[in-house]
């Protein structure tokens, strides 16, 4: 496939200057160079930025938290833009689950005396009295059996909470007491949907008292959750496809993403209706422009809980169709004027999950040489590229960093959007995929137009 066959474009060639950037021009390459930029100018020459301030404007009119009646008609409205540009259109439902925390009380009762714990976010509600067996860590494989019918005692650390509330459930353990590794609090726990067990946490002086305790012989221990658990909500993601011709048509998918939903109150004008609006006026430009590769287009909900709409979607896809994704294009926060720093490019810079170039950063540094300037790449998570990575797909965040002062909060609106900053971010992302898409680079080692690769570089640059 292209994705495993990119090196085959990089032959010896001439370096030359473009907007004062060095550039190296693979000798196949050298006299396609006009014709690429050329070729650029097909999608670059109908981007918008009006078009996409006006989405953004739309979609920043109200908070669009995942699970919510704003995600709903958010997605919905880019749903409806997909259907208008003639795309092949799917709203795809998932459940998600949110902690319960108002009235949650949990009680914890120990040899008559009364501790005040901490109920750990989504704990199951239930009451149990048991003798308590300390198990350490919980590590996997290393939880005794006589836990089984007993409220197990952990000490945090070393993995996962829910891995050890896991651990402790497959042995048997009918409740939890976890206490802290350091300080004076005791406001920790995270469980996940399904561990029925009620869990609390306490600080490291009465867990270590306890253990104590345990040591002079049995202690039994009465616990109590009320009111804590998860309400299941759904959320949405919203995918757009158009395939080629059949008499042109490779097989091969290029996939562009943003997500839709915002965190709680927040109108997300940046975070990320810029993403958004940039993907709706990519599949605007393109929806008439021949091709020989599949476009999909993704808006993902719930990536502020935990890039659930990217992993869902990414777990419906079949190992042949993710084989044939050769690229995934994030777009997350790409307006804010106020965002980037004094970076070069408006801070405009590619994440990778393993910070390794990779497809696509090679064919957007090479886009961003013709359209503007070369941009950098680095090493980040935290967003929906990270569920294709892990598939094998080459894929890459596009985002200004580091991040604007009004990120995730109410003041993420509309007014704070560079229209500039979204033109560049869709010219170099649209570049990019045109040249992977065009019927002109079937497969882009025997192109007659093929990518003149640039020099970019690592920046070890924070996000925040």
């Amino acid at each position: 496939m292209y994705r495993k066959t990119m090196a085959a474009v990089l032959a010896a060639g001439l370096a030359i200057s473009v907007n004062g950037v060095s550039t190296y021009i693979p000798a196949q390459a050298q006299s396609a160079s006009a014709s690429s930029t050329a070729f650029d100018n097909k999608i670059i020459k109908k981007i918008s930025a009006d078009n996409m301030y006006n989405t953004i404007a739309t979609l920043s009119a109200q908070p669009r938290e995942a699970g919510t009646e704003g995600e709903l008609i958010g997605a919905k409205y880019i749903k409806g833009k997909f259907k208008e540009y003639g795309y092949e259109t799917e709203l795809q439902p998932f459940p998600i689950y949110e902690a319960i925390r108002n009235n949650v009380s949990g009680t914890l009762e120990i040899n008559g005396q009364s501790l005040n714990p901490y109920v750990f976010s989504g704990s199951y509600s239930g009451e149990v009295t048991a003798e308590i067996v300390h198990v350490g860590l919980a590590l996997d494989g290393q939880v005794p059996d006589n836990v089984k019918g007993k409220i197990a005692l952990i000490e945090r650390g070393g993995i996962a909470f829910v891995e050890k509330l896991q651990n402790v459930i497959d042995k048997g353990a009918v409740g939890v007491i976890l206490y802290n590794n350091a300080g004076t609090g005791n406001n920790v726990g995270v469980a996940d949907p399904g561990q029925n067990i009620p869990a609390v946490s306490i600080t490291r002086a009465q867990g270590l008292a306890l253990v104590e305790q345990l040591q002079k012989g049995p202690v039994e221990a009465h616990l109590k959750v009320t009111g804590s658990g998860y309400v299941e909500k759904t959320s949405y993601n919203v995918i757009a496809s158009m395939k080629p011709n059949k008499n042109r048509d490779n097989g091969q998918v290029v996939l562009v993403g943003a997500h839709h939903d915002s965190v709680s109150g927040g109108p997300g004008a940046n975070d990320d209706a810029s993403g958004v609006s940039a993907v709706l006026e990519l599949a605007r430009v393109m929806a008439k422009v021949p091709t020989d590769t599949e476009l999909r287009f993704v808006t993902f909900g719930a990536e502020e809980k935990g890039l659930l709409g990217s992993y869902h979607y990414a777990g419906t896809l079949s190992e042949e169709e993710a084989d044939n994704i050769v690229a995934h294009f994030q777009m997350d926060m790409i307006g804010s004027k106020d965002a980037g720093g004094d970076n070069p490019a408006g801070g405009l810079i590619m994440y990778t999950i393993d910070g390794q170039k990779n497809l696509v950063t090679d064919l957007a540094a090479a886009a961003g040489a013709r359209t503007s300037e070369v941009i950098p790449y680095g090493q980040l998570g935290r967003s929906d590229h990270q569920p294709f990575h892990e598939l094998g797909i080459p894929a890459a965040l596009f985002i200004h960093s580091p991040v604007e002062p009004w990120y995730h909060t109410p003041a993420d609106t509309i007014d704070k959007i560079d229209k500039n900053k979204l033109q560049q971010t869709a010219e170099i992302v649209g570049a990019s995929v045109y040249q992977i898409a065009r019927p002109d680079t079937p497969a882009m080692e025997h192109a007659r137009v093929a990518p003149g690769p640039v020099p970019y570089e690592f920046e070890d640059r924070p996000v925040q």
